[in-house]
C-alpha cells in the first residue's frame, strides 16, 4: 500500500520549499500508471495537474501564500465535473462529454492549492455497492483483488489505500462514501446534507447526495471538510458552516452519551464483524464513554423507502440524459473514427436502466399515494427517531456494513442482496445527519468499519470523537 504523509504535512513541506508540488503529482502520476491493475481509474488529466503544480511552484518561489492543501495531488471521483479531460459518470451515455464548468468543490480544493490529478472509477451514474456497475471496468479492492472495493465511490476508496493520492473525493447517497471506506479500510465522511455544495456533481437522488472525502485519517478529512464546506449561490440547499473550523477537534471520549443502535446489531451481521465492533463498543467504554443500547424501530423500513424515494428522484434527474444533448462515442464510432449519439437505450446500463423504471412506476398516476407518498412518511418517522435519540446521546454507533468486502459477481445476479448491503447506511442520508466511518480492525484478513453518527450540523463533533476513537485502535 502507498504511503503519504498526512495532508497538513505535505501543505507546510510546499509552503517552506522542501517539497516541489510538481514532484508530488509525478509521485502520483506514476503511482496510478504502476497500480493501474487495481482499475481504480477512469481517467488522468495530467497536462493540467503539472501546468497547475508548476503555479504553486512559483508562487512559493515568490513567497506568494498558497493555501491549506498547497501543492496536495487528488483524486474526484468522475462524477465530478472537472477541466482538464472528460467527465463520464462511468456511464457510456457521458463518453466523451468535457465540463464546462467545474464543480464548486473542486473549486474550492484549487483555491486551497490541491492539484487534481485523475477520475476515479464508480458504478455507473453512482447507481451501486460495488463499481460493478461501472460501463468501464470493475475496480479491484487493495487488499483482495477477488473482491468489490465496495461503492459506489470504490475507485476513490480503492485510490486512497492504495496511494495513488493523498485523498480522493466521493459522493454519498445511501452510503456511498462509507460504504468503500468500510471495505477497503479507509475513513469516510459523509457531512450533514447541505454542508458542501452539490454545484457541478453529476445527480442521483438530489435529496440525499452528500459530497465528502475518502482519506487514510480523520484529521486529513476534517482538513478537505473545512476547505470544501460554505455557501454557494449555486446550491440552494445549503446550509450554514460551523463557525469554528473542522480542524479544531475534541477528542475526548470520557462522558460522552453513545447509543448502540440495537437495529444494526442484529442477526443479519457476520459473525466477524460483529467481534470487531464490539470490540470497538468496548475500547469507547474504557475510554470513559457512557454506552447503553437505543432502539430505534423505524430503521429496518429505511432500506425500502430509500430505494423507493431514490429511483423517483433518479428518473427525474436522468430525463435529461436524453441521447441528443451530450457528445458520445461508443468502441464501434472509435474505431470508425467518428461520433454519433447514444440513444438511452445503448448509452444506460441495466442498473440505470432499473432505477427509472422502479422510479417513474412510484411516482405514476395511482401508485404515488401506495408507495411514494408512504416512503416518504417513513422517512419523517426515521428523522424524527434520529431527533429523539439525540436528545438523550451524543452519538450513535455501529457497523457501516453487515458484511467484509464480497467476491466479485457474487451478488451481480441478485439486485435485492445488493441493495441490502446499503442496509446500515441508509438511514443517514434519509435523515441528513452527518455519519463517518474508521477503521475497527479486520475480519477474514478485511476491514471492517465502525459507523459513528451525529445529530445534524455537528459535524465538527463528529471528526472528533472519531479522531478519539481512531487514538484508542
Amino acid at each position: 500500500m502507498g504511503q503519504w504523509p498526512a495532508l497538513s504535512e505535505i501543505a507546510f513541506k510546499v509552503q517552506s520549499g522542501q517539497l516541489k508540488a510538481v514532484d508530488l503529482v509525478d509521485k502520483s502520476l506514476q503511482a496510478i500508471a504502476d497500480k493501474q491493475d487495481y482499475q481504480a481509474i477512469i481517467s488522468i488529466i495530467p497536462d493540467r495537474a503539472r501546468q497547475r503544480a508548476s503555479q504553486v511552484d512559483e508562487k512559493v518561489k515568490k513567497a506568494v501564500q498558497v493555501g491549506p492543501l498547497a501543492g496536495i495531488p487528488f483524486i474526484a471521483k468522475d462524477n465530478f465535473l472537472t477541466f482538464g479531460g472528460e467527465t463520464t459518470a462511468a456511464s457510456n451515455i457521458l463518453r466523451g462529454f468535457k465540463a464546462p464548468y467545474q464543480a464548486t468543490a473542486i473549486e474550492k480544493l484549487e483555491e486551497a492549492g490541491a492539484i487534481c490529478v485523475a477520475k476515479a472509477n464508480l458504478d455507473a451514474f453512482a447507481h451501486g455497492s460495488s463499481t460493478e456497475n461501472s460501463d468501464w471496468f470493475v475496480t479491484k479492492n487493495p487488499h483482495d483483488k477477488t473482491r468489490v472495493p465496495g461503492g459506489s465511490s470504490g475507485g476513490s476508496a480503492a485510490a486512497v489505500i492504495l496511494g495513488l493520492a493523498p485523498f480522493a473525493l466521493g459522493t454519498d447517497t445511501g452510503g456511498s462514501i462509507r460504504l468503500p471506506a468500510s471495505f477497503c479500510g479507509a475513513v469516510g465522511l459523509k457531512p450533514t446534507y447541505g454542508l458542501v455544495s452539490r454545484s457541478g456533481v453529476v445527480a442521483m437522488a438530489s435529496s440525499t447526495d452528500v459530497i465528502g472525502p475518502l482519506t487514510k485519517t480523520v484529521e486529513d478529512a476534517a482538513l478537505v471538510l473545512e476547505v470544501m464546506s460554505g455557501q454557494d449561490q449555486l446550491d440552494s440547499t445549503m446550509i450554514e458552516r460551523d463557525n469554528n473550523s473542522y480542524t479544531d477537534l475534541d477528542t475526548k471520549i470520557k462522558g460522552k452519551k453513545i447509543g448502540v443502535v440495537k437495529e444494526y446489531m442484529s442477526d443479519g451481521l457476520e459473525p466477524g464483524v460483529r467481534i470487531q465492533i464490539e470490540s470497538a463498543i468496548e475500547k469507547l467504554k474504557n475510554a470513559g464513554a457512557q454506552v447503553t443500547e437505543v432502539s430505534m424501530p423505524s430503521l429496518p423500513l429505511a432500506l425500502a423507502a430509500y430505494y423507493i424515494v431514490s429511483p423517483a428522484e433518479v428518473s427525474s434527474n436522468l430525463a435529461r440524459y436524453d441521447g441528443q444533448r451530450y457528445g458520445h462515442s461508443s468502441k464501434k464510432a472509435v474505431d470508425l473514427d467518428q461520433s454519433y449519439e447514444l440513444s438511452r437505450e445503448e448509452g444506460f446500463g441495466l442498473e440505470a436502466k432499473r432505477r427509472i423504471m422502479i422510479g417513474t412506476h412510484v411516482l405514476s398516476s395511482g401508485y404515488y399515494d401506495a408507495y411514494y407518498k408512504k416512503a416518504q412518511t417513513v422517512r419523517t418517522m426515521i428523522i424524527n427517531e434520529f431527533n429523539q435519540a439525540f436528545a438523550s446521546y451524543d452519538f450513535l454507533v455501529g457497523p457501516t456494513a453487515p458484511m467484509v468486502a464480497f467476491k466479485i459477481g457474487e451478488r451481480t445476479d441478485d439486485p435485492l442482496k445488493m441493495y441490502l448491503t446499503d442496509i446500515i447506511t441508509v438511514a443517514a442520508n434519509m435523515a441528513g445527519n452527518p455519519a463517518i466511518s474508521v477503521p475497527a480492525g479486520k475480519s477474514q484478513g478485511l476491514p471492517v468499519g465502525l459507523q459513528l453518527i451525529a445529530s445534524q450540523r455537528a459535524d465538527r463533533a463528529l471528526l472528533g470523537i472519531a479522531k478519539g476513537f481512531e487514538e484508542l485502535a
